[in-house]
């Protein structure tokens, strides 16, 4: 029987890319998205209507699918929002809205699933996080924490599930070609701001790398393989090569020598 994998955030980009390479695996795939209806069906899965910050709307979802199929093996927790800014500029409602939909909204999945993983005994929960969560980025600080949040959350379910046969990591992607820019919240900044000038240049070489990013596509091989390892680790990482090997550095070098890289990288 082909395994059946409920994914967050599918209608595009990282979430699109996963579903697609699982379907063509025989995996039997359900996306989620909050607008399906506006979509035009380029995914080879159906896509279900899901506010990953409504709680109710998380257990109906995971109802409907486990009445359809019989059960849900694998989750995927994708979806998610972007957010750039000082961290002194950036509102707090926005940093909210981050929490909430990075944060409480996998949370949300994770307490609908569960109950349906533990009665089976079995059951994989895949957290997308990020490589920024590893490290406190420029103007990404919020993004950096809620990711962070989000890993340091994984270990602990990991632990606390391991007797019910239920497994838990997360997977950081570096920079891919998606349209995540696009939808990124942009702390507005004055000009006479004593950021403005940093601010921009730091902006430059983000979108400078997301020109030259990497096919998401290997994201969705990358969450392939995780579920068929018969050995599963608790954090995997895919990138660029120097994306994936930053997080060695920042365990190798001294603080101030790794944050001087991280400042010349991004012209600081």
């Amino acid at each position: 029987m082909s395994k059946v994998v409920l994914i967050t955030g599918g209608s595009s980009g990282i979430g699109e890319a996963i579903g697609t390479h699982l379907s063509a695996k025989g995996y039997t795939v359900y996306g989620t998205s909050r607008n399906p209806d506006r979509l035009t069906g380029q995914q080879p899965f159906p896509l279900l209507k899901l506010d990953v910050n409504n709680a109710d709307n998380a257990v109906s979802v995971c109802k409907h699918i486990v009445d359809t199929e019989g059960r849900i093996d694998v989750l995927i927790n994708n979806a998610g929002v972007g957010v750039t800014g000082p961290m002194e500029e950036v509102p707090e409602a926005e940093m909210r809205k981050v929490f909430d939909t990075n944060f409480f909204g996998p949370v949300n999945m994770m307490k609908a699933v569960l109950p349906y993983m533990r009665k089976e005994g079995s059951g994989l929960i895949i957290n997308i996080t990020s490589i920024a969560g590893y490290m406190g980025l420029p103007y990404r600080g919020v993004y950096s924490a809620v990711k962070g949040a989000l890993s340091l959350a994984s270990e602990s379910m990991q632990m606390e599930l391991a007797e019910m046969g239920v497994d838990v990591c997360d997977l950081a992607p570096g920079d891919f070609n998606t349209n995540i820019a696009q939808g990124r919240y942009h702390a507005p900044i004055d000009s006479d701001s004593d950021y403005a000038k940093s601010y921009a240049r730091v902006m430059d070489v983000i979108n400078s790398q997301m020109d030259s990013a990497s096919d998401p596509s290997r994201v969705g091989e990358k969450v392939a393989a995780i579920i068929e390892s018969g050995r599963r680790k608790r954090h995997y990482k895919v990138g660029g090569f120097m994306e994936v090997f930053s997080v060695r550095l920042k365990e190798l070098l001294p603080d101030k020598v790794f944050n001087k890289l991280l400042r010349n990288h991004y012209k600081l």
